[in-house]
């Protein structure tokens, strides 16, 4: 058996009951199903939502809120209740849970990037459970950030995963709304996530979550991006984790573009560095970076636009206006617009290979992820 690193995401519909209250049942199935995966050798990370389902009831609304203000007041003291029910479900297993809390901001500095990585390294050696979960009480783009998928996405992606499971009330992903088109036909294996597919996923959401299978899809494409294999699919007894790995799960499977997956510190440029500035360049100087492995030189670029120091990161655009991919600046912007200015500018360094990311055909946009 090849040991595998597993994320799973756990979406709010999974885990409640039919009136919106955490089900400590289907919580204790899914802990049962972590002892199995953690048995077979393999690493687990959970993604997991709840934490707004376990506390609307302990301060008193008769269901779950709809402001922004009263979720976050539920997630403040479900938190702690939804912990505390995966302990004690995973204590007859000998299971140590760790809680770990995270905003988008957390993966936009690249030290706090670094430590999510090397945090969750070292509870993996330590045989620790780490269950992770959006800041709900103080992260309000959490309410539109698709119920913890992309979350799920980005971990997998700086703990090199080998695989995504995103279990959903729906057994995978079809060409149309199976509920309401008995002919909608599922996809089995997926290995390019096009616009029509995003056209074919229904947008709607359950009354408990807040994502979509078009969130789902999102998520999906960011990690096949970073090399992370993805399963969308129900969860079932009968059907393990480590079964799923294996590429016999019943749901859809989305493989990775590359086999190599992308390096931690070039995720991090790609997907969440904030850009100080933005460049143009020719087409020749796009063909040479997108598809030949070049660097980029002063003598191909057009236009710089913003103010930004050596090292920092940059968006760099086609003639055309298209978003092509992000690097680290090799020079001061001043510096580059005094070179560029000159009769005769030299061939100087703009953006070193080593620290550049194609996002051609990315859901990028302005250098934020979607």
């Amino acid at each position: 058996m090849v040991k595998k690193r597993i994320v799973v995401k756990i979406g709010s519909s999974s885990l409640t009951e039919k009136d919106g209250t955490l089900s400590p049942l289907k919580l204790a199935k899914f802990c049962h199903a972590f002892a199995e995966v953690k048995k077979s050798g393999h690493e687990l990370i959970v993604v997991s939502s709840g934490s707004v389902a376990a506390g609307f009831r302990e301060i008193g609304y008769s269901s779950r809120p709809k402001t922004v203000r009263a979720k976050q007041a539920a997630a403040a003291v479900g938190q702690s209740l939804l912990m505390q029910q995966y302990r004690f479900s995973l204590q007859q297993y000998g299971i140590t849970p760790a809680q770990m809390l995270l905003t988008k901001h957390d993966f936009r500095n690249a030290e706090h990037y670094q430590n999510i990585f090397e945090s969750l390294s070292e509870l993996l050696k330590r045989g620790i459970l780490p269950i992770i979960n959006e800041n709900d009480s103080t992260a309000v783009d959490e309410l539109t950030f698709g119920d913890n998928d992309m979350l799920s996405a980005l971990i997998s992606g700086v703990t090199h995963a080998d695989m995504l499971i995103l279990m959903t009330d729906i057994d995978g992903i079809y060409n149309a709304n199976p509920i309401s088109d008995p002919h909608a036909e599922k996809y089995t294996m997926i290995h390019k996530i096009s616009e029509e597919l995003f056209d074919q996923t229904d947008t709607s959401t359950t009354a408990v979550g807040t994502g979509g299978m078009r969130a789902k899809l999102q998520a999906a494409k960011a990690a096949q991006k970073m090399g992370t294999a993805v399963y969308i699919g129900t969860f079932t007894e009968s059907e393990t984790f480590a079964h799923i790995a294996g590429f016999r799960g019943g749901g859809t499977y989305i493989v990775p573009e590359k086999e190599k997956q992308m390096q931690t510190y070039k995720q991090w440029i790609a997907y969440h560095a904030s850009s100080h500035g933005s460049i143009t360049v020719d087409d020749g100087a796009a063909e040479a970076l997108l598809n030949e492995g070049s660097s980029l030189l002063l003598v191909g670029v057009q236009q710089i636009e913003g103010k930004f120091d050596k090292g920092e990161v940059v968006n760099v655009y086609s003639s055309a206006g298209t978003l092509i991919g992000k690097g680290k600046a090799a020079d001061r912007s001043e510096e580059l617009q005094h070179l560029k200015s000159l009769s005769s500018p030299p061939s100087s360094l703009v953006v070193h290979r080593d620290f550049w990311v194609s996002l051609h055909n990315s859901n990028v946009k302005e250098g934020r992820y979607i």
